[in-house]
């Protein structure tokens, strides 16, 4: 058995699982009496659009915003580019533009809203009184605080303008579809790309809970505007999103069963162990490590050869000068906690091919990993305390590089335990 070979046939297998090209035709509303609008923001966003064209036979205009390096070639939708995860000026500009989009439309319109993980990085339009500049403050705190992306993007919500219900109700009064690739532990439709076309019954006070309980430090006036109230998002009962409806149309369990039809087509028994982990990379990573031991010294609670699968999205919190994801964070605690035990081999990565800022999806790990690591003069739990998981894999020719895969239903990790 070639064991990063199947490692890396089921991950590709959980990126295919979520590809647009499948996953939106089905998906599509019926035509409207009136104008059909496409908008949408996400790192699937501008393939979700080219599906949409090519299964579109009527009129239709649009605008999506994706990350640098994803767009994709569209006749009638238009793909802007904008910088993620700290957002930028061009995603400035798109949100802007977007709103303009849909303003003044009637009830015979319909509004086809694409959306995916990335989005609140390519949508970053602040509340008044906040500028750009205060955003990307704000989005460096929150990666960097250890919080989870649930309650990142509650305090999302409260300090934009276009998140949180506002782009649904800037709509009103047409109908809105939302097309949905979730990138969340449990789907929840509030919290991808913090929920644009999504009523949201969270409230500024719970984004200043979060914001002390992570001993965030913001600006005073962006501190204001929780504080006064003038940040509350759109809420789940208002007129303006009587017509607006959500379609999940695909999911990290999507990925993880498509992952586990490879496994077990290649003799290895897949359990899922959950699709949406969550917390420290590292402490999960240890966790993980754990199972395997056990599966691969006493056969429990299962019996090798197995596949350990799981999804969800850890966190980071960062106290180190490295370049590191929360994927390869992940890979090098286990690679510590197994101690090069024979028989268990993994790969973690990001199913949107970026894990953290680096072009880099994720990595693999062996039992030989540490061993190699030390002869390359690496120091594992250094690597580990300075955050560098993507230096540490580099320097072994670990790293699993898979360019942009116009897709994003988070993180994909899987242990292989072969004895």
């Amino acid at each position: 058995m070639n064991h990063r070979e199947l490692l890396l046939d089921m991950f590709k297998a959980a990126i295919a699982a979520a590809q647009p090209a499948l996953c939106v035709p089905p998906a599509l509303p019926e035509a409207p009496k009136g104008r059909l609008i496409v908008i949408g923001a996400g790192k699937a966003s501008a393939e979700m659009a080219r599906a949409v064209e090519q299964h579109w036979t009527g009129p239709l205009t649009g605008l999506v915003v994706t990350r640098y390096g994803y767009a994709v070639p569209c006749q009638r939708i238009e793909i802007a580019e904008a910088a993620h995860p700290v957002p930028d000026a061009a995603g400035l500009q798109a949100a802007r533009r977007m709103l303009d989009r849909v303003h003044g439309l009637s009830a015979d319109d319909t509004v086809l809203c694409l959306i995916s993980g990335g989005g609140s990085s390519l949508l970053p339009l602040p509340i008044d009184g906040i500028s750009l500049e205060d955003k990307q403050h704000v989005n460096q705190v929150l990666l960097q605080s250890g919080a989870s992306i649930s309650e990142m993007n509650c305090v999302r919500r409260h300090l934009s303008a276009i998140k949180g219900g506002r782009l649904a109700a800037a709509c009103h009064p047409a109908r809105v579809v939302t097309l949905l690739i979730s990138d969340v532990p449990g789907d929840d439709p509030r919290d991808i790309a913090s929920g644009p076309t999504v009523g949201d019954a969270s409230t500024c006070a719970d984004a200043l809970d979060i914001v002390g309980r992570y001993r965030m430090r913001l600006p005073e006036h962006v501190m204001d505007v929780l504080r006064s109230g003038r940040g509350e998002s759109v809420k789940p009962n208002d007129p303006r999103l009587a017509r607006a409806e959500v379609r999940i149309i695909a999911t990290p369990q999507m990925a993880l069963d498509a992952a586990a039809r490879v496994a077990a087509d290649a003799g290895v028994t897949p359990y899922i162990l959950g699709d949406g982990i969550e917390g420290e990379a590292r402490d999960v990573g240890k966790v993980m490590a754990g199972i395997a031991l056990q599966a691969a010294r006493r056969g429990q609670p299962f019996a090798a050869p197995c596949v350990l699968l799981s999804g969800g999205e850890t966190t980071v919190t960062v106290r180190g000068q490295g370049r590191g994801g929360r994927n390869v964070e992940f890979l090098l605690s286990c690679a510590i906690a197994l101690q090069g035990e024979a028989g268990v081999h993994g790969l973690a990565g990001d199913t949107d091919g970026v894990d953290g800022q680096e072009e880099i999806a994720g990595a693999w790990i062996a039992p030989d990993t540490l061993d190699r690591a030390w002869a390359a003069g690496l120091r594992p739990s250094a690597s580990l305390d300075n955050n560098d998981g993507h230096g540490f894999f580099q320097r072994l020719g670990d790293s699993v590089v898979t360019g942009p895969t116009l897709t994003n239903v988070n993180d994909f990790r899987a242990l292989l335990v072969t004895r």
